[in-house]
């Protein structure tokens, strides 16, 4: 027979009767949102693999690896070559700027200045993307801000063109994606306890030889992560190579887009996009991997 917990009120007679849930239903119960948004995703998922193997015309009732076909022409592989590349080098300009950045992060001690480091970089992920690619526009535009200062200072005669190039589309893939390397970082080296510090520093190593060959080595897990994050985020990037990039610059994301807008080709889009997830998963996969055996050795080690 089933137990209820009875609740009696001052004068001791009993008000209701409440069931008891379980720990493990209260668990179920609590990831119930999240699981129900894994579900969708999931389900779209299996959706645009559906119509990667469709035809254009028939989504749901062909089926062709045409579409697939079509990725191995030089033109796709280019563009996937292109994203991969732009991706990776985000993210270690990314990770490197993070590094000092999460370091002094890690060893502020006070809150309100902490706070306002964390407001700091955090800032570029309240602002739309949209806005921030716009602000950019101002700035690397031939008479945009950063052009007018060389030209002030005499450094350079002429405006510089940097939008509708790669180094116009690094330079925003880096910005937007900067606070995902500041986090992990700072919170990986705000594990490293002081005492490793002080007992290098009392051997006699530098300030410099302890961020090295101390804090870097032991903060390794969160760099990778950092730089997995940038990765994965930037690969599948679509407003900054479209408006700092144009189509000279042609991102994976920007021919799905392409595909889909202006030709309505479904299949050749989920196509395109299915192989640009599995890469992503694959590299993060491995990325993974590295920082487990990371962990594990400093562990061990410890």
């Amino acid at each position: 027979m089933e137990q209820t917990n009875l609740t009696y009120p001052v004068g001791g007679a009993p008000l209701r009767a409440r069931k008891t849930l379980s720990p493990t239903a209260r668990a179920w119960l609590f990831l119930s949102p999240s699981m129900l948004f894994l579900v969708v995703l999931i389900a779209a998922s299996l959706l645009v693999l559906r119509m990667s193997v469709g035809t254009k015309g028939a989504e749901w009732t062909g089926f062709s690896l045409a579409s697939y076909a079509q990725l191995l022409e030089p033109y796709y592989l280019k563009s996937l070559l292109l994203t991969l590349r732009l991706a990776l080098v985000s993210a270690l300009i990314a990770v490197i700027l993070a590094i000092p950045v999460g370091y002094s992060m890690s060893r502020l001690q006070s809150p309100l200045l902490r706070r306002l480091f964390l407001a700091a970089v955090l800032l570029p992920l309240l602002v739309n993307l949209l806005l921030q690619s716009y602000g950019w526009l101002v700035i690397l535009g031939p008479a945009g801000m950063l052009n007018q200062a060389l030209m002030g200072l005499d450094l350079i005669q002429r405006p510089v063109m940097l939008l509708y190039n790669q180094t116009g589309v690094l330079m925003g893939l880096v910005q937007t994606a900067f606070p995902l390397a500041v986090l992990p970082i700072a919170s990986a080296m705000r594990g490293v306890a002081r005492s490793y510090e002080e007992a290098a520093a009392t051997l006699g190593a530098s300030r410099f030889q302890v961020f090295r060959q101390v804090v870097i080595p032991m903060s390794l897990p969160g760099i990778i992560t950092g730089a997995t994050l940038v990765f994965a985020y930037n690969a599948s990037s679509f407003v900054v190579p479209l408006l700092l990039g144009g189509r000279r610059v042609p991102m994976l994301a920007v021919m799905v887009h392409d595909q889909i807008a202006p030709l309505m080709n479904w299949p050749a889009a989920s196509a395109a996009g299915v192989v640009l997830i599995v890469t992503t998963l694959a590299i993060m996969t491995f990325s993974e991997f590295v920082t487990g055996r990371r962990r594990r050795v400093l562990e061990a080690s410890q």
